[in-house]
């Protein structure tokens, strides 16, 4: 886990007038713990949980919504019904995208910006200045291509 970030975290929160309370910073630690994992509120809820029994249900959602209100966590859906939380990753400038196999449910984050030539395209053709965008797009693993046999993951 990244002192730093939950630093970076804190001051951000700080400086627009939230507190980063301990329940918050638990919740914080969970995710920043489980970063590539994409996991539901009920999942983040188990864990944090587990690191402390007194937080509740109501206060694991709340944190996540305003950490999605705050921008530093995005809201995915991938289709199957569950919204998942993702740590927004300021070093990278833009969303990250998503990889996500139809067979076993495995999740692949592409940090590229692929959309940087479309955000050009969309401002000079349509006059329309992109802020943000989310990409997820949906097919087969390489291990689910070979036959290979394993657990769904997310």
């Amino acid at each position: 886990m990244e002192i730093n970030q939950i630093k970076r975290i804190k001051d951000y929160l700080n400086h627009h007038g939230y507190r980063l309370t301990p329940q918050r910073e638990t919740t914080v630690e969970v995710l920043l713990e489980n970063n590539n994992n994409h996991l539901s509120a009920e999942e983040i809820y188990m864990r944090v949980h587990s690191k402390n029994p007194n937080i509740g249900l109501a206060t694991v959602y709340r944190t996540l919504e305003m950490l999605t209100e705050m921008e530093i966590v995005d809201k995915v859906n991938f289709q199957d019904g569950v919204t998942r939380y993702d740590l927004v990753k300021p070093s990278l400038g833009h969303a990250h995208h998503h990889l996500v196999c139809q067979k076993c449910g495995k999740i692949i984050e592409i940090e590229d910006d692929l959309l940087t030539k479309m955000t050009s395209f969309f401002l000079d053709k349509y006059r329309f200045q992109l802020q943000d965008h989310q990409m997820t797009l949906y097919g087969l693993c390489e291990d689910c291509q070979k036959g290979r046999r394993h657990a769904r993951r997310h």
